[in-house]
């Protein structure tokens, strides 16, 4: 198989063509691009460079079955925008396998959460309200999304009980500041009757590693607690202020 040179002429003009081809398929069935530019370029891309080979724009992210045309007809190989995506992928997920077609709603919520995970990781700012209860309703948190919604909850933006699974020792050795009730694991079953009205309050849970919140993350859920999150590595992966006592 010849190699493409990305730089030549000709492999810029069939690039050109599939934008062209991608803008079509958008407008057709309603579609939007990806907000992640890096996506959508590497897609077309791959698309560009089946179509110079296979004479059609087979999936990139699909091995092409077969070494001629007529083998190539086999319904395993997927010609973009192929019947998956269209009629499973999209309805279902939002986006297509490879990424480049989304729907407008999908696209908006990602936007969304693109921008508070820069706001969350690279400090740039703090949450605004619809972010902040975006990111309440994940179910695996990191130390620096927590962090986040401790000062979100000062503001008042969003309102959620802080739970450390620990035992007492761990607990005064040092917790989170903004915990607001230590629920030992050793206990885990009569401690958690005391929170019963509670069962409609987003909860966030954490112990030393991750592991146990993790098991009374999912034993809350089979209690009927409504919204329960985990700090998903615990304690350790937390930067932000802790105390002894």
């Amino acid at each position: 198989m010849k190699p493409i040179d990305m730089n030549s002429d000709e492999f810029q003009v069939e690039f050109e063509k599939t934008w062209k081809f991608v803008e079509k398929v958008n407008k057709q069935f309603n579609f939007v691009q990806n907000p992640n530019d890096e996506v959508n370029e590497g897609v077309a891309m791959g698309l560009a460079r089946n179509k110079m080979i296979y004479g059609k724009r087979f999936c990139p992210c699909f091995m092409v079955i077969g070494e001629t045309k007529e083998e190539q007809k086999t319904p395993e190989n997927r010609i973009c925008p192929c019947k998956p995506a269209l009629e499973k992928e999209i309805p279902e997920t939002g986006l297509c396998h490879c990424g480049i077609f989304c729907t407008p709603e999908y696209a908006d919520a990602q936007k969304t959460e693109d921008n508070m995970e820069e706001a969350i990781h690279q400090h740039s700012r703090g949450l605004t309200k619809e972010e902040a209860i975006v990111l309440l309703e994940k179910e695996q948190l990191d130390g620096d999304e927590l962090e986040a919604l401790l000062e979100a909850k000062t503001l008042g933006m969003v309102d959620f009980a802080l739970l450390d699974v620990r035992e007492d020792m761990e607990f005064r050795m040092g917790h989170i500041v903004g915990t607001d009730h230590l629920v030992p694991t050793s206990m885990f079953y009569a401690k958690i009757e005391e929170h019963n009205s509670k069962k409609e309050t987003p909860i966030i849970v954490y112990c030393h590693t991750g592991s146990r919140s993790f098991q009374v993350q999912h034993a809350m859920k089979a209690l009927g607690f409504k919204q329960v999150s985990n700090l998903q590595y615990g304690i350790i992966s937390y930067n932000g202020e802790t105390q002894r006592g």
